[in-house]
């Protein structure tokens, strides 16, 4: 189906909101008709049947933050008399006046004179603030009722939605996740976020049943219950009784129980981390088990399990961790010291460099001392490699494949960082790369970067990679090396999108380059640093460590 209509500018209809939200709703009959509720479908029904004004008054308090709403600060010039419009939404039961509260609820609501107004008889000190009253009301007034109990003589009424949830199941089954909201379409509208159009099949939905949705309910209050310190053993085994057949929400829960595992681990529960980690597919799940065995004196076990895991690791990040871990064990067993092959030569630069701004980083002072005119250097760290490959490779990316794009404001495919995601487009990138072995991929990165100019992209990085710095680097980086770097960030594109080097410096009439990476006093080089500065060398590109010493200054 068609959606955000090509219109002069949508903000300009004073009702551009109502016109997202009843998208949104034509969106969801659309493709979810067989997941929709009877409530839900009831909902929509009796929506598309209310005057605009109604319509518009219940999507302005959606979405706003919160359920309670003061009718007399409610003030919108294109819905008019707020009563009148809200009169068939208390019909329904949308909104209630009556809705008991608690006094801590009722504090939202009301200004500081007001609760002297409403509650001043049960204040001693009503020249404090407003937040020293409340423990001392919340004790004597542990009792809810509703708005004009509170506030008898108070000139206002107070609409309290009763259908959020619902909305936010809405929201959910749009967007496949509750950290996006209605905010989207206006960015969208301003033209502040750019997305890139997918085709939608009818197989490219996050949530394919109702049990779908209701799991991922169920999954975002069991995070919301671990993120406010609720007991653990009762998340984690309602997170383990949930049944999941859907790919993407096993992958959600994974993650959870990763998360609550290490915060286990972080707070030396160690049996409850051993457990989680034992269970989990997610990545670094093994390495985590491996690591808390070692710390609980599991000598034994931790090695036959990172013996077996480094037959067949599953990331390069694992294998570099693997290579520290298996020395270390087999040594707390009596083992023979084990040689780790040493670390190869790097070309290395000893700067020692005044500080004239303590607030500018030290790959800027590098930057500015290496920098000269026939040899420029730009501060890119991981933008320019990944930007290369996010334009190269674009029709790969945005392939609408199943699965991948559910709604029109993804910056990239949901499946990015599954295990199969270079395997499901495999002849799609070998056709992009393809283009590095004849030299079309100097045209085709330069057209598509007019084209897509500032869509969103989960490589491209358009505020850092300008036209001249793509110049450079489309002159002076060979292709061999665009197709290694491009290649290595397919293998595993969560953990090698980083570390890579801080500054690049090109000598564009000799057509070559060196990669920099910088470290400052005190600094040393990171794990998924090291993996890039090992590759590099292993591919004979140039590159340096560059280690910087603050020069004393004299008065």
């Amino acid at each position: 189906m068609a959606f955000l209509p090509v219109t002069a500018n949508p903000l300009d209809d004073p009702f551009y909101y109502l016109n997202n939200f009843m998208q949104v709703l034509e969106w969801l009959e659309h493709r979810y008709a067989d997941v929709l509720s009877l409530e839900e479908q009831d909902f929509i029904r009796d929506f598309n049947r209310l005057p605009r004004e109604s319509k518009a008054l219940l999507v302005r308090m959606v979405m706003r933050k919160g359920i309670h709403f003061r009718a007399g600060k409610l003030h919108y010039t294109e819905i008019g008399d707020i009563a009148c419009a809200a009169a068939p939404l208390l019909e329904l039961g949308w909104i209630d006046e009556q809705l008991p509260l608690s006094v801590e609820a009722l504090f939202d609501v009301l200004l500081k004179a007001e609760i002297l107004h409403c509650l001043g008889s049960a204040i001693d000190q009503p020249k404090g603030k407003k937040t020293d009253w409340l423990p001392a009301l919340s004790e004597r007034f542990p009792e809810t009722q509703s708005f004009s109990d509170w506030c008898p003589t108070l000139d206002d009424r107070l609409f309290s939605l009763t259908i959020m949830g619902l909305c936010d199941r809405l929201r959910l089954m749009f967007f496949g996740n509750l950290y996006q909201d209605w905010s989207e379409f206006v960015l969208a509208d301003l033209g502040i976020f750019t997305y890139e159009k997918v085709e939608f099949c009818a197989e490219s939905r996050g949530l394919r049943s109702r049990e779908d949705v209701d799991a991922c309910i169920y999954l975002y209050q069991c995070q919301q219950q671990f993120e406010s310190g609720e007991e653990l053993a009762g998340i984690v085994e309602r997170i383990n009784e949930l049944p999941l057949s859907n790919p993407w929400l096993q992958g959600r829960r994974d993650k959870l129980l990763f998360q609550i595992a290490q915060h286990c681990e972080r707070i030396s529960d160690f049996s409850t981390a051993l457990a989680l980690y034992r269970i989990c597919a997610y990545p670094g799940a093994r390495l985590r088990l491996i690591r808390v065995l070692e710390r609980c004196g599991e000598y034994e076990l931790a090695l036959d399990l990172a013996a077996h895991a480094g037959q067949s690791p599953e990331s390069a990040a694992e294998h570099q961790q693997l290579l520290r871990v298996l020395p270390r064990l087999r040594r707390k067993l009596g083992g023979p010291a084990m040689k780790r092959p040493p670390p190869r030569e790097m070309q290395r630069l000893d700067l020692q460099l005044p500080r004239t701004d303590p607030v500018l980083s030290v790959e800027y002072y590098v930057q500015a001392h290496l920098s000269e005119e026939l040899a420029p250097v730009h501060y890119v760290e991981n933008s320019l490699i990944n930007s290369l490959f996010g334009l190269l490779c674009w029709p790969a990316i945005f392939a609408p494949l199943p699965g991948a794009f559910f709604h029109p404001f993804q910056r990239g495919p949901v499946d990015l960082l599954s295990e199969d995601f270079q395997g499901r487009r495999a002849d799609l990138f070998q056709a992009c790369l393809a283009q590095l072995d004849d030299g079309r991929y100097l045209q085709t990165i330069r057209e598509r970067y007019v084209d897509k100019w500032g869509v969103q992209s989960p490589f491209v990085f358009w505020g850092a990679l300008s036209e001249e710095l793509l110049e450079q680097a489309l002159d002076c980086l060979p292709a061999e090396h665009l197709k290694h770097w491009f290649t290595r960030l397919l293998l595993d594109i969560k953990a090698n999108r980083a570390g890579m080097p801080d500054l690049i410096q090109f000598w564009p009439q000799q057509k070559t380059y060196r990669m920099i990476e910088v470290k400052g006093p005190g600094d040393r080089l990171q794990d998924n640093q090291l993996r890039w500065l090992e590759f590099c060398h292993e591919h004979q590109m140039p590159i340096a460590v560059c280690y910087v010493q603050w020069a004393e200054q004299t008065a």
